[in-house]
């Protein structure tokens, strides 16, 4: 594989112990508590939004309302978050190897800002933000349109993600979808062509 299309929040940098803290803040202002194990594993095994309907079912809160806490605190607390090991090591045999590195991320222009704090931003050709207005993981319409508009082998390209919605957003787009899984956390359901637990693992799968 040579065509990377890359999801950024746990997959790329590590940026769940923010959104962690931000979602038990937006929490506790509305009156509730959640520890932050219980918090990383919705986010993990589902998704931010997911958790939000879930606990604000659980409360009788209207979700909007923990979101609405959630999107004030997570860019506080969001402060240059680390690039996983392997990362870098990963994006640059791709660019060397002459294929092309996209992000597909439902952050907004923070993922850039990110990227460039991290040291991985020139890896990039392109990217798909929440500043454009495609459906959500697993609708394949952002990485249909990366797909389309570079005109990607897809024989050749794969989507990495640390959650099933990555993978089952690369499959609903005819490519393949690596699973990346550091804590072992997620129940797979996704049939992902590869599983690591380490970003340094998806080397030897770049050619």
């Amino acid at each position: 594989m040579r065509e990377f299309l890359w999801d950024l929040d746990g997959t790329l940098l590590d940026t769940y112990p923010a959104m962690v803290r931000a979602f038990q803040q937006a929490v506790a202002e509305l009156g509730g508590t959640i520890t932050a194990d219980a918090t990383y594993q919705l986010m993990r095994q589902q998704s931010v939004g997911y958790a939000e309907r879930m606990i604000a079912t659980q409360h009788g809160w209207d979700w909007h309302d923990l979101r609405a806490g959630y999107q004030r605190w997570e860019p506080q607390l969001q402060h240059a978050p680390a690039a996983f090991a392997g990362a870098q090591a990963v994006l640059a045999k791709v660019s060397a190897v002459g294929g092309h590195n996209y992000l597909m991320t439902h952050r907004d222009e923070s993922a850039q800002r990110y990227l460039e704090q991290a040291g991985l931003a020139q890896y990039f050709t392109d990217a798909v933000t929440a500043a454009q207005p495609f459906p959500r993981k697993p609708d394949p319409a952002a990485l249909n349109y990366l797909l389309d508009k570079h005109q990607v082998d897809r024989h050749r390209a794969v989507m990495v993600g640390d959650r099933n919605l990555d993978i089952e957003a690369g499959h609903n787009t005819g490519i393949a979808g690596y699973l990346f899984d550091i804590d072992r956390l997620i129940t797979v359901t996704s049939d992902p062509e590869v599983q690591v637990t380490d970003l340094n693992d998806l080397l030897t799968f770049v050619d």
